[in-house]
């Protein structure tokens, strides 16, 4: 192709692909002054890995990534919107619908936000639940991570099963106590919905138990592979500096090697009751990001045979708090925890109404993902795939 064709100066594609209504191609040849003639191709908006509905415009220089465009956009539902035209309690259920994998945790930052503008205290015994549920949520999210992380290597289909085996005893328990599995709609302002039984309270504790063997042999079979180790040891660096000007939260950041954990930084909750350790890594590359997983699951297993070994008795909810005609008073508020993905929060702006003024919220997901291409940078098409699945979004929150 002659770099005198105008079309191929742009580097966007020029026009619209076919999947839009174009005729436009998903491969096509550019010309880059720095370059010289590249090749671009389209990944998606079908599931480049197995992250959601989402698309990557990567630009190549042979196999070798010069330039990666993340887009998004394809699973937006108005959810900021639907929260400024709904009531304060009508929007819990549909908090479980951005990261659908970890549902109690967006609950539980949606009412903590919640509580700080109508000023509800939650009693002891609720906090204790909601920090159970917060960790079981996060075994769910990181065995899910590794799984999907080997499917994304081509390794083995293996890992996904056994982590989705393990998963399943978790949202068993789930099910038991909010009747549902996945959009589980059970935090509430000043508290939580039900109160669980010593029956599911000695099923959660066996669960807990036994997760620690599941987690030898997992890490066993997937730590020391030989492939694993060639396809993520120096594949995907993000350095500190980056990683903190980026605003990166959660396992992605602690990778880079900083310190910053919401359950030791703000102590929400109850979590400085618990003896358990902050993991860091030296690296910040893939592998770094996939023992983040592994080794936050067994500080999780050790909060939860704290927290239920020593759950209080008393009541579940904060007797102040109404649910009917709720309107919190006028003011503003940020609610925020670290949830498996990073910090999830929700700011609110109330002016006394029965729905909010203003509702936003921050996903960990939609910031960890703007990184990608530095990440990418150098690396091949492949590795982008792995890269992506090591950074563990969910499109419902990317694009709520």
């Amino acid at each position: 192709m002659s770099s005198s064709d105008p079309s191929t100066l742009n580097p966007q594609l020029s026009t619209p692909p076919a999947w839009a209504g174009g005729s436009g191609p998903t491969v096509r040849a550019v010309h880059d002054e720095f370059h010289g003639d590249l090749l671009e191709i389209s990944m998606g908006p079908q599931h480049p890995s197995t992250h959601g509905v989402f698309r990557m415009v990567a630009t190549l220089d042979g196999e070798t990534i010069v330039k990666l465009k993340p887009v998004f956009g394809y699973l937006h539902r108005n959810h900021e919107k639907l929260g400024e035209n709904t009531t304060y309690l009508a929007s819990m259920p549909y908090t479980d619908r951005l990261d659908y994998l970890c549902s109690m945790t967006n609950n539980w930052a949606y009412a903590l936000a919640v509580e700080k503008l109508a000023g509800l205290n939650v009693p002891e015994r609720a906090e204790y639940l909601r920090i159970i549920m917060g960790e079981l949520t996060r075994l769910v999210n990181h065995m899910c991570l590794v799984g999907f992380l080997f499917n994304d290597l081509g390794t083995s289909f293996t890992p996904l099963l056994y982590a989705f085996r393990e998963r399943e005893k978790i949202l068993d328990l789930f099910e038991a106590l909010t009747g549902s599995r996945m959009m589980c709609n059970y935090q509430r302002f000043g508290g939580c919905r039900v109160d669980p039984t010593p029956e599911w309270l000695a099923a959660a504790n066996k669960v807990v138990q036994n997760f620690p063997r599941f987690l030898d042999e997992f890490e066993a079979m997937l730590t020391g592979n030989e492939i694993m180790l060639a396809r993520t040891q120096g594949v995907g660096r993000l350095s500190r500096e980056l990683a903190i000007s980026a605003g990166i939260t959660g396992p992605m950041l602690r990778a880079s090697g900083v310190d910053y954990d919401l359950r030791k930084v703000d102590g929400y909750g109850f979590y400085p009751r618990f003896d358990f350790r902050v993991p860091l890594g030296e690296h910040g590359d893939t592998y770094d990001r996939y023992m983040m997983r592994i080794l936050e699951m067994r500080e999780s297993v050790k909060i939860l045979q704290q927290a239920i070994s020593e759950m209080p008795l008393g009541p579940i909810m904060d007797p102040k708090a109404k649910l009917r005609g709720f309107r919190p008073r006028a003011g503003e508020a940020y609610g925020r925890i670290e949830g498996p993905k990073g910090e999830i929060g929700f700011y609110l702006i109330s002016d006394g109404m029965p729905n909010p003024y203003r509702y936003r919220v921050r996903p960990p997901s939609f910031v960890n993902l703007t990184v990608l291409e530095d990440m990418c940078l150098g690396h091949t098409v492949a590795d982008a795939v792995v890269i992506l699945g090591s950074i563990d979004i969910v499109l419902g929150e990317v694009d709520r």
